[in-house]
């Protein structure tokens, strides 16, 4: 079952940001570094420390964050935050990745729902330009 929740985009300081949501709407944080995954070898050094993803959940909020990653696109107000839809796998999130990919924002989209060492991944910006990140389940071993 698909489900959609916010997605924060932070220049660095998605840990503060995220202690400081902490703080005030209580649950659960959890926080990884980039440094401390499998894709490291994807970036440089610099940006090891940065969160690759922050996820706070309360009774009442649910929040996912990361720190910006990118070289080719800056971050600025309006680009910062995008609609987070996780499903089960590939075949669950395909269909509506790519009815909202139709007349998208090419530079800004993954041509595809691609596997990733997380599991599976797409991001796009629709032809309104509100941003969309999917993620699914890791595919199971055979």
């Amino acid at each position: 079952m698909l489900q959609c929740t916010p997605f924060l985009l932070f220049d660095g300081n998605c840990a503060e940001a995220m202690a400081f949501y902490h703080t005030c709407l209580g649950g659960e944080l959890r926080l990884t570094k980039l440094g401390d995954t499998p894709m490291k070898g994807q970036f440089p050094p610099e940006k090891y420390e940065r969160i690759i993803n922050a996820y706070l959940k309360s009774d009442a909020v649910e929040l996912s964050a990361t720190d910006w990653m990118s070289d080719v696109i800056t971050p600025k107000p309006g680009n910062m935050m995008s609609i987070f839809v996780v499903g089960g796998g590939y075949d669950e999130l395909k269909a509506p990745f790519d009815k909202l990919a139709v007349g998208a924002d090419k530079e800004a989209t993954f041509q595809d729902i691609h596997e990733m060492p997380f599991g599976f991944y797409g991001q796009l910006t629709d032809k309104f330009g509100v941003p969309w990140i999917f993620k699914g389940d890791k595919p199971a071993k055979a």
